[in-house]
């Protein structure tokens, strides 16, 4: 079992297809077909499943893939290391985050780690809650900066970052009252995300811990940023995270409504790959983050301590 061919087989999953598979990995089909025909006969189980309608993981196939994916994360790893612990080349980090997450809470200390570890370039990818996921399945970012769904994966070690308010929002000038109780959030209008985001469940478990089922959604949006707009043109109410409100041009046209029982929060966290020899220059990635990040925390706290 080589790394070659566990692109191959990676590839074959992307594309359900032999032909298209082949073709990205620059390998006659026959040749492919030959390459997968050997794991299959190393690992003495059927991978896929072929039919005419393309080829399909089996129980075997399923259980390989995510060790595929490690395999070729640490080897292209363990290339990078001994080329920068040689002096070939210089040390980076690719992070991945939300971009409210981005401007709002990690500029100051990737600021501060920079300074202290001029030696680590560092590279920094916007995306949604599901592509920064699937990039760190697929080793293209290092960590992941994301809002906690609540979900274990083994494969992913966890810490918490912070615990982000979420608040109530309304158009300036829709006339907005806050809501008596509860129940009374039930029957108005909402602007979400669609089902899947990582904001639709923080929309969805803010209502389900309070006991409720969550309210009508009259208008489904791509992100925060689109939710927080639409709801200051009157379309209307929103609950979101406090620090994507405090960075948006919208800030002028909306109010906060005060939230009729004990606040929602968000959980903050950084997500990475578990690994028997972490990268070094990870290593010290998450080194400063024990020491400066976990220290940052929402405005609201800090007006509290100060207070």
């Amino acid at each position: 079992m080589n790394p070659r061919q566990l692109k191959t087989f990676l590839a074959v999953i992307r594309y359900g297809n032999l032909t298209r598979a082949a073709a990205e990995v620059n390998l006659a089909q026959s040749s492919l077909s030959d390459q997968i025909q050997t794991l299959e006969e190393e690992l003495g189980a059927e991978l896929f499943l072929r039919s005419r309608q393309g080829v399909a993981l089996t129980t075997a196939g399923v259980a390989l893939k995510a060790y595929a994916e490690e395999i070729l994360a640490l080897n292209e790893e363990a290339k990078a290391a001994v080329r920068a612990a040689a002096g070939g080349t210089e040390r980076s980090i690719t992070l991945g985050t939300l971009e409210t997450i981005a401007s709002e809470r990690l500029a100051p200390w990737l600021s501060l780690f920079r300074r202290d570890n001029p030696d680590i370039g560092l590279k920094l990818k916007i995306g949604s809650s599901g592509e920064l996921l699937a990039q760190l399945q697929n080793g293209s970012i290092h960590a992941a900066f994301t809002f906690d769904r609540g979900q274990q994966d083994e494969r992913f070690a966890m810490r918490g970052i912070s615990g982000e308010p979420l608040v109530l929002i309304a158009g300036r000038d829709s006339q907005a009252r806050p809501a008596e109780s509860l129940a009374a959030l039930g029957t108005i209008p909402f602007v979400a995300t669609e089902t899947g985001c990582v904001y639709r469940h923080l929309f969805d478990t803010a209502f389900a811990e309070a006991g409720l089922v969550a309210p009508p959604i009259v208008t489904e949006a791509d992100s925060i940023a689109t939710i927080i707009r639409l709801v200051a043109s009157g379309a209307g109410y929103g609950l979101v995270p406090r620090l994507a409100v405090q960075s948006s041009p919208a800030r002028g046209n909306i109010v906060e409504l005060t939230w009729p029982g004990e606040p929602p929060t968000a959980s903050l966290v950084m997500m990475w790959r578990r690994r028997r020899v972490q990268p070094p220059a990870l290593a010290r990635l998450l080194q400063s983050a024990t020491e400066h990040l976990s220290l940052i925390r929402p405005d609201d706290a800090r007006l509290r301590r100060a207070g």
